[in-house]
């Protein structure tokens, strides 16, 4: 529920105009990211890929440039309303460009055999520390296990609705409203 609050707050809170259709809004415990799109330039069609991408990442970051003071004025009232720090980005076509976002540390305890995977990742080149060599973990997780992860997360969101709709035990745990 606190995610769709903020994700309204957000989308009665931009200015008109600033995005060309409807926000992403990803929130955790830590970061609200904030991605729109914005108008794709007219790329004449006798364009390859490579130029096309360099037209949208151009579109993107005059956006960023345009919208700077406007963002940081939201994005001031949102951190003191939700506690969180704010990252934008801005999708222009098929490309997407977060422009800053938070990199938060994160305590994990892992055996032995754990750790020779990560060391095996930084040995092999494909990370520079076992923090990075995690996080391509993970991401490598995410990317190839997300329909299981999205299905987790409306689980979990069904769940908390479902609580919150309970019964007020009195143990001031409770926010259910419903009846016993």
């Amino acid at each position: 529920m606190e995610r769709e609050t903020i994700r309204a707050w957000f989308v009665g809170r931009m200015p008109d105009g600033m995005y060309t259709g409807p926000l992403a809004v990803q929130v955790d415990r830590d970061e609200i990211v904030v991605v729109g799109p914005v108008a794709a330039p007219d790329v004449p069609a006798d364009l390859g890929d490579d130029a096309r991408q360099v037209a949208f990442a151009a579109r993107i970051r005059s956006h960023r440039e345009a919208t700077r003071e406007q963002r940081m004025d939201v994005a001031a009232e949102a951190e003191a309303r939700f506690g969180r720090k704010v990252a934008w980005g801005a999708t222009c076509a098929e490309r997407e460009e977060l422009f800053t976002n938070a990199s938060v540390p994160v305590m994990t305890r892992l055996r032995l055999p754990e750790r020779q995977v990560l060391d095996t990742l930084i040995e092999a080149g494909i990370a520079r520390s076992r923090s990075e060599a995690l996080a391509w973990c993970v991401r490598l997780v995410g990317r190839h296990q997300g329909d299981w992860i999205d299905q987790l997360r409306q689980a979990m969101e069904d769940v908390a609705r479902v609580r919150d709709a309970g019964p007020d035990t009195g143990t001031g745990t409770g926010t259910g409203t419903g009846t016993a």
